[in-house]
């Protein structure tokens, strides 16, 4: 390849190179990784450059009103790049775009060789959270002065080049030579750019890094045990404020609240006569720290304590800085572990089988690769690592881990296995951290993943109900079934594969071909039993409860049985499948495991199968609610069973190993149901203790309600979007500074971002929305960024949200948040409340909509410092006869005030405006 490369970005009207036109040109030239020289240029479109293109850009019709037309200068950008390498950060619409303006202008399209940024950045930064070109700038410290413009992008993208090309020479040369093996389908001549690396280390050979290691041809990190340091004298814990003073040093400051929460579970684990307590802590008060600290003193790897939070984020937010800052203070270190389900960690066995016979499939060969360089990195091979979105792709269904009983001793990678390593690393371990869904998954183990303990603390606790629901929420959906044993019948795919496998065992053959009759038959049960079903519940979805349950006709029953019979069989012959590979996988090839991992895959729904639907057709108990969605055919359908007493921690296989449980949140106390969150749990004796808050709502924060009464009943969606539109654009005009709005519908988000974002935009405003501006991430990202940005959100924006100081001043609610009653889902635990005596609206939803509205406050207060104000556009919150009991559930100091809107204009310029 030629040694000159033209990091090239242009700026344009629009997308499509027929009718739009460039309004920017930049590139920077590169050679032996210095920058050489720099030509950039703005172009006059001969057409308007839009409002968005011109928020996005900062070019303005202006500016290039006087600049030269691409045609004035074609041929000097040509020449410019005829004997270069061209580089962009997505080469497909930059090179594609400036080839379609050169053949405009009358001049030949470049034939010169490319190279893409976004895919060498996704194969050499395999950890990166964004592979946008600010994102990365941002990662990596790279100055980026003027984003969307192009002299700046093209200089980043020449630096990005240059830290990428480090980097990639700092890999193993195995590494780097795989890469270049796998680089067929990468984007034009991305490849040989990778080819001529190679060929440069090798005139250049590095000495491979003290903590990298080979195993069979693969990189790998070095992986390391930290024994745990047993104390050799007690270290008595600091219960006064003195001792804690002393202990903190300069490393943390002394909060009263927190110190109290500290003493509190610290009492309760060691003295403490009751098995649970619920605390709840404000945000501000330092909860992660007031629980681990006390926590510390009790933990061994013999007695760890478990954490248990409602998220992987949570969990990693945990590792990376409160035990970290922690560990500054203590004389014996927290050694944690996070634990997660194996599906979550790399199989090197079977990601080594993948590289013998890979897919010419662009992205799975980027995994491939990406994987590569990563190994040379990580300890623990745990996916999350990598900051994907989903692991749904098919590489990862053939990477991911089974379960170490899966593994074969004598294979290479046996010692270096991420998973047995995770385990010899939790017996080191004082501190084992789980999320929610893996505590719930903990009752549907054939073996349980946590060992018997003194301590538990649940923190997040009140997502708790809703996740422990979700993970038991079991669903069977024939179309899909019926689809995917039609694909692993076709030809080459899994069932040719396994007799190809098997072609020399009689045995295990035969028993394939009664598996597959067994499957076809259960369809064609699955269509028959269907068919009677959806005739009695013809709504396309239906909830049918205990008074509904399904009366099957005597050929229906009978059907059924026929039913239950072919899954009992199918189940007893994967069992004799397992058996028999199971003695011979010392015998397959690197291909024959991976085909292997696929067959247990489809075991393992199988199983999950005959469970739900055996449940769902006879299990009348009326705390299930038995769903079903059709698909309009009379023969497929979608069988959905949800427990509403998933909850309920003594029926947990987990709950009783623990001497002590603690469960804090944020947000746990009811006004008038103290017991509240408690009677969810099914522990309705337990103790609820309340940290006071650190802040003072008087001075920080006020509280406006829209005092004009909207039947929300009688109102059009339309003209309830209108209604919350018309209300926004007062208040948003009035007040420029960054603004949360949050919606308890989707729909409605939609409808008010369209009448309002254009208007926005043209005056320099621009609002994010979720679903709309890309992930949730991204979008907070970008908001933190922007002073006086306006970010719509809903579901997940009510809580969880960190934005302190100025990032937030102004929190709108549109709606109380109440559950929607006309859902199938609610109407059933109406039902089922009325069962059990209770009063659902008054018992759930109204203590659920008071719960989250605090959640909503807790975004806009989240430190001392804090100032702004909570607007709420639904007057049921001053005149509703539950108003008052959920204007309780506020601190007690918070005003509120209900207003006009022409009143709340004032009120707003008096609290941000006044002197």
């Amino acid at each position: 390849m030629n040694e000159t490369y033209a990091i090239v970005d242009i700026e344009t009207t629009g997308t499509n190179p027929k009718v739009d036109r460039i309004i920017q040109f930049g590139c920077v030239l590169v050679e032996d990784n210095e920058i050489v020289g720099r030509f950039s240029t703005d172009i006059n479109p001969g057409q308007v450059i839009s409002k968005q293109i011109q928020s996005l850009t900062q070019i303005s019709n202006r500016q290039v009103k006087k600049a030269p037309f691409f045609e004035d200068i074609a041929t000097t950008i040509y020449n410019l790049l005829e004997e270069t390498i061209f580089v962009a950060h997505n080469i497909h619409f930059d090179y594609h775009f400036l080839n379609q303006e050169l053949l405009r202008c009358g001049l030949p399209a470049l034939s010169i060789p490319g190279i893409d940024t976004v895919e060498l950045a996704q194969i050499f930064l395999p950890t990166e959270a964004s592979f946008r070109l600010n994102d990365l700038a941002e990662s990596l410290g790279i100055e980026h002065e003027n984003p969307h413009q192009a002299a700046s992008d093209a200089e980043v993208t020449a630096k990005l080049l240059i830290e990428i090309e480090r980097r990639a020479k700092e890999l193993p040369i195995v590494t780097l030579q795989k890469i270049a093996q796998l680089g067929s389908e990468t984007s034009y001549q991305t490849n040989q750019y990778l080819h001529d690396l190679v060929k440069r280390m090798k005139k250049e050979p590095r000495q491979m890094a003290a903590d990298t290691m080979i195993v069979s041809g693969i990189a790998l990190k070095k992986k390391e045990i930290v024994t745990f340091q047993q104390p050799f004298h007690t270290v008595d814990y600091p219960t006064t404020k003195k001792g804690k003073e002393q202990l903190f040093k300069e490393i943390l400051s002394y909060r009263r609240a927190q110190s109290k929460l500290m003493n509190l579970v610290y009492q309760h684990a060691t003295n403490g006569e009751d098995k649970s307590l619920l605390v709840e802590a404000a945000t501000g008060t330092g909860k992660t720290i007031g629980y681990l600290l006390p926590a510390s003193y009790l933990a061994t790897p013999e007695k760890p304590v478990i954490i248990s939070t409602a998220s992987i984020l949570l969990q990693d937010q945990l590792i990376s800085k409160d035990i970290p800052q922690l560990n500054q203070i203590l004389d014996y270190p927290i050694q944690p572990t996070v634990i997660k389900g194996k599906g979550h960690y790399i199989d090197l066995q079977r990601f080594y089988a993948t590289l013998s016979n890979p897919m010419k499939q662009k992205q799975y060969r980027l995994y491939q690769m990406r994987l590569l360089v990563w190994l040379t990195q990580t300890e623990t091979g745990d996916f999350g690592e990598l900051h994907l979105t989903s692991l749904n792709h098919l590489f990862f269904e053939e990477v991911k881990h089974r379960g170490v009983r899966y593994l074969a001793l004598n294979q290479p990678f046996y010692q270096e296995d991420f998973l047995r390593h995770l385990h010899l690393k939790m017996e080191q371990s004082n501190f084992l951290i789980v999320n929610h869904a893996f505590l719930a998954q903990e009752t549907q183990r054939e073996e349980l993943a946590l060992p018997e303990s003194h301590l538990l603390i649940i923190d997040e606790a009140h997502h708790l109900p809703e996740i422990m629901e979700q993970v038991t929420n079991q669903f069977f959906d024939t179309e899909v079934f019926q689809r995917k044993v039609r694909h692993l019948r076709e030809e080459n795919q899994l069932f040719d594969q396994l007799e190809e496998m098997f072609s020399n065992d009689i045995d295990i053959r035969h028993l394939f071909e009664l598996y597959q009759e067994e499957l076809l038959g259960m369809i064609d049960l699955q269509e028959e039993i269907l068919a009677e079903i959806l005739l009695k519940f013809p709504i396309k979805q239906e909830i049918i409860l205990q008074e509904d349950q399904l009366q099957l006709s005597v050929t229906g029953k009978k059907v059924r049985q026929k039913l239950f019979l072919y899954y009992d069989e199918t189940l007893n012959i994967q069992t004799q499948i397992s058996t028999l590979c199971l003695q011979r996988k010392d015998q397959w090839l690197d291909r024959d495991k991976i085909v292997y991992g696929e067959l247990l895959t489809l075991f393992e729904s199988i199983e999950v199968q005959a469970k739900v639907v055996k449940d769902w057709l006879i299990n009348w108990n009326s705390k299930f609610i038995h769903k079903v969605y059709s698909y309009g055919n009379q023969q497929s359908a979608r069988l959905q069973l949800i427990d509403l007493s998933a909850a309920i921690l003594p029926n947990t296989a987990w709950f009783h190993r623990y001497e002590k449980i603690i469960l804090l949140g944020g947000t746990l106390k009811v006004p008038r149901q103290a017991n509240y969150f408690a009677s969810r749990l099914g522990i309705p004796e337990t103790t609820l203790k309340v940290i006071p808050t650190p802040f003072d709502y008087e001075q920080q924060a006020c509280l406006f309600v829209l005092d004009e009464v909207v039947d929300l009943k009688e109102i059009s969606t339309f003209e309830y979007a209108k209604f919350i539109a018309d209300n926004l654009r007062v208040i948003l005009e009035t007040v420029e500074h960054s603004t949360l709005v949050l919606f308890t519908s989707h729909e409605i988000l939609k409808k008010v971002y369209y009448q309002l974002q254009m208007d926005f935009l043209e005056n320099g405003r621009e609002i994010l929305a979720q679903g709309i501006g890309g992930s949730r991430e991204k979008i907070l990202k970008r908001f933190r960024h922007t002073k006086g940005a306006i970010l719509f959100g809903a579901d997940s924006f009510w809580e969880g949200v960190d934005l302190p100081g100025d990032t937030l001043q102004l929190l709108i609610v549109t709606r109380l948040p109440f559950e929607h009653p006309d859902r199938p889902l609610i109407e059933a635990k109406t039902n089922y409340s009325q069962i059990q005596g209770t009063d659902y609206f008054r018992h759930e939803s109204l203590p659920k909509a008071s719960l989250r509205l605090r959640q909503g406050l807790g975004r806009l207060i989240r430190s001392e410092k804090d100032r702004g104000v909570m607007i709420v556009l639904d007057h049921r919150l001053a005149h509703a006869s539950y108003g008052k009991q959920i204007q309780r559930s506020l601190p007690k100091n918070l005003p509120i005030y209900l207003l006009s809107l022409d009143e709340m204009v004032v009120e707003l310029r008096t609290f941000f405006y006044k002197e």
